[in-house]
Parts: structure tokens; C-alpha cells; sequence
């Protein structure tokens, strides 16, 4: 058994322990959502990925019915205030060098597919 089925089996017997049907999603939605990311994937990935994405779906599910009453949120456990320098004002990158790797171009600017239909 491969480890994405042990852990959908796992999260589905806690959930079951817990009074919580799985969410087992379906080969449709997973192309669904594939397709609406535009990410091509074959059977074996789309079979893969379902697995996977009920499995996450079933620990949340599982993360919801955790009493946290009195829990305050939490951000970060660190300790930490602030990690990240003060922004500096610097000079821009120039044209050239912005678009030297760049896989297509025109006039100075990226050209990109069109990502909206007309």
C-alpha cells in the first residue's frame, strides 16, 4: 500500500472515530479544479492527487471539531517581533536586464499568452 493510502485510510478511520464521514472527492472535482488551476494531468495524477486532496480535506475536517474555546490565535510560536529588514529605497533593475531571460518579448516588454477570452 503507498503512503498516500495509508494516510487516506488513517484520516478517514479518525474522522469515523470522531463522528465525521470522509470527504472523499470525486475524479470529476479533482479535474475540475485542475482544470480551473489550467494544469493539465494525466489519469494516474488526477487518481493520485485525489487521494491526496480527500486526505487533507478529512484532516481538516477533523482540525474543525477540536474544541479550542479559551485558545487564543496564534501566529507564530517563536517569540520572535520582527525578521524582515526595513525596506530600502534602491535603483530599479534595468530593461535590459529584466527581460534578458525573458522567453518572449516585444518593445521592451514581456509578451505573455492572453490569459481572458475575448
Amino acid at each position: 500500500m503507498n503512503a498516500e493510502r495509508s494516510l487516506y485510510l488513517l484520516s478517514s478511520h479518525l474522522l469515523g472515530e470522531y463522528g465525521h464521514e470522509t470527504m472523499a472527492l470525486s475524479l470529476n472535482d479533482v479535474h475540475h479544479v485542475a482544470r480551473l488551476a489550467r494544469i493539465r494531468m494525466s489519469d494516474e495524477e488526477l487518481e493520485h492527487m485525489r487521494v491526496q486532496l480527500s486526505a487533507i480535506l478529512d484532516y481538516v475536517a477533523l482540525l474543525h471539531k477540536l474544541n479550542v474555546d479559551g485558545v487564543e490565535p496564534t501566529a507564530q510560536i517563536t517569540g520572535l517581533t520582527t525578521v524582515t529588514r526595513d525596506d530600502q529605497v534602491e535603483a530599479a533593475l534595468p530593461r535590459e536586464a529584466a527581460l534578458r531571460n525573458a522567453p518572449d518579448q516585444r518593445d521592451g516588454m514581456f509578451r505573455v499568452r492572453a490569459v481572458f477570452d475575448d
